[in-house]
């Protein structure tokens, strides 16, 4: 399957918005939720996404069962970074448009293309540029 970025954005967005320090984020296969980010996406697109973002570091406990259920207790430190940096829709657009022309839409290169955007607007405003 290939990386929906969207989908991505999508997840750390549910999970940040629902996870306290007592509170799980819980995907359930069968019967996924309504009226959510994720209710556009199919199951299975989701459950694997999910998965890649465990796999690149920026979920904290996640646990997968035999019947594509899902729990996540948090976001691990670099999800909130990430997160943090494409929370702004153009800021979100500026990474996915310069993820299209270097030819990358991995987790790995939207991470770094959006410090990137985030750390150029920074200096853009301090008139480093």
């Amino acid at each position: 399957m290939k990386l929906n970025p969207d989908c991505i954005r999508d997840i750390l967005f549910e999970i940040e918005d629902i996870t306290t320090f007592d509170t799980c984020f819980d995907y359930l296969y069968n019967s996924p939720p309504e009226n959510s980010l994720l209710s556009k996406y199919k199951p299975d697109e989701v459950v694997y996404h999910i998965r890649q973002c465990d796999l690149y570091g920026l979920l904290y406990r996640t646990d997968f069962d035999m019947e594509g259920n899902v729990s996540v207790q948090d976001l691990s430190p670099s999800g909130h970074d990430f997160i943090a940096n494409i929370r702004s829709d153009s800021i979100w657009n500026d990474v996915k448009t310069v993820s299209t022309k270097v030819g990358s839409k991995s987790v790995n290169a939207l991470t770094q293309i959006a410090a990137g955007v985030v750390t150029a607007l920074i200096k853009s405003q301090l008139g480093i540029i």
